[in-house]
């Protein structure tokens, strides 16, 4: 690790703190907003859910540019749609504007979701691929704590909610700037647009064998009419296919977007007040931010399916705490239950994913499977934070929490009978092995 290499990954990871930030500070907003237009229910689920939208749209796209044009322009690009995005959401004066600027800040999410983590993979060397790679979680919680504390800050004032929109304006003129001095991946320059030369000259700063780097990179790659007829989804494909969908189907279903989004409404449900709810809320920061610490020191040393068990449990003991509360209307606990399952989250589900799902597929299939399990994530993302209040206010805590502790029984099983080990291997021993084992 040098300190190029360390600040190139910091300045890609701002893409996470801009990710996290954006997500997080509607929920300080989102009750003066619906008060402020008169919104029902449904039409309230929409407001907030439509960046999520964005999500699934931008998720599912922001791997073409980033496979056509390069890693560092799209993210290039997507620093400045995050801008737009929350000058315009903190200026608006009708819901239609707003739902149309939160919808662009969306698209950002998504595709910095797909091509951030691309990104480090592609140029962190093996044995701190796990380490850099949670560099970008570490900012997206980062960023989640940033929101809520803010948020806290700048409650109570007239149009308080369009500073905490607004505020999401300064760190994203930052990471555009920073942008422009990154390089872009080595692997994206040999194998997309044959710059061996360019290459070369990022390998010489990441990587302590050049020319094996590079032999290796060419022994996986592709002639460019392979590459060009390469499907993604393909028999060859199905196991890194199948790991990707069921590890971000499981990050949503434990119900962690439904924390984030209303974590103020559901603490106000167990009767704290406003403020206090606020506050709590910044607690909820901290916790992740303690935890994906650790999950990033244990990450590379312990590998990725420990953490996994350990969120599982967390998730398994937490949820079944917080239903048993809501079922017998006793809340004392329930914020430090909320606590046990953030730091559940973020040592498990949280630290992994984005590192997970950016290793199991080849380079020249990475950025659309990136997309894939990016757009799973986002789809029941967008799904849970929709729903979230009408099933809440329907069915009541109690039911909701015991369905997303439900199914973190069935993430424990995929943990133990399916997830593979990725620790310390490089991307092209692990395309041999995923590949390769169903073809």
């Amino acid at each position: 690790m040098n300190n190029k290499l360390i600040l190139w990954s910091i300045t890609v990871s701002l893409g996470g703190f801009l990710f996290g930030m954006d997500t997080a500070v509607i929920s300080g907003a989102e009750q003066e907003i619906q008060k402020l237009w008169n919104l029902d229910s449904w039409t309230h689920g929409i407001a907030v859910a439509i960046a999520l939208y964005g999500t699934v749209l931008g998720a599912a796209f922001g791997g073409i540019p980033a496979d056509k044009y390069g890693r560092k322009p799209t993210l290039l690009w997507i620093g400045i749609i995050f801008l737009v995005s929350a000058i315009g959401s903190a200026l608006a004066n009708d819901v239609i504007t707003f739902m149309i600027f939160r919808l662009l800040g969306g698209l950002s999410i998504g595709a910095s979701s797909v091509v951030a983590p691309v990104y480090i993979s592609e140029i962190a060397p093996p044995k701190y691929r796990g380490r850099m790679g949670i560099s970008f979680q570490l900012n997206i919680v980062f960023g989640i704590l940033i929101a809520y504390i803010s948020n806290y800050l700048l409650q109570g004032g007239n149009d308080s909610w369009r500073l905490m929109l607004g505020i999401v304006a300064i760190p994203s003129l930052l990471f555009s700037v920073l942008m422009l001095f990154t390089p872009e991946t080595p692997r994206w320059l040999l194998l997309k647009k044959g710059d061996e030369a360019a290459a070369r000259k990022v390998l010489t700063i990441t990587e302590d064998n050049v020319e094996n780097a590079i032999n290796e990179i060419k022994v996986t790659a592709q002639s460019p009419s392979e590459a060009a007829a390469e499907k993604l989804f393909s028999k060859k494909y199905f196991f890194p296919l199948l790991l990707a969908f069921l590890f971000s189907f499981f990050n949503q279903v434990s119900g962690i977007n439904a924390i984030i989004y209303y974590s103020p409404r559901i603490f106000e449900m167990t009767g704290l007040g406003k403020e206090s709810a606020l506050l709590s809320s910044a607690g909820i920061g901290i916790t992740n931010l303690i935890f994906t610490i650790i999950g990033w020191w244990l990450i590379d040393r312990y590998g990725r399916r420990l953490l996994m068990y350990i969120g599982s449990v967390g998730y398994l003991i937490s949820l079944s705490l917080i239903a048993v509360s809501f079922f017998s209307e006793s809340f004392t606990y329930v914020p430090l239950y909320v606590f046990a399952f953030i730091a559940a989250h973020a040592i498990g589900q949280g630290s992994v994913i984005w590192v997970f799902i950016s290793e199991i597929f080849p380079t020249s299939v990475r950025a659309s499977g990136m997309a894939w399990g990016s757009l799973i994530h986002w789809i029941f993302a967008a799904l849970i934070a929709n729903f979230f209040p009408f099933f809440a206010d329907e069915l009541g805590g109690g039911m909701v929490f015991s369905f997303f502790g439900f199914m973190m029984f069935f993430q424990l099983l995929y943990v133990w009978r399916i997830m593979p080990e990725t620790k310390g291997v490089s991307l092209e021993d692990l395309q041999k092995k995923l590949t390769n084992s169903n073809p």
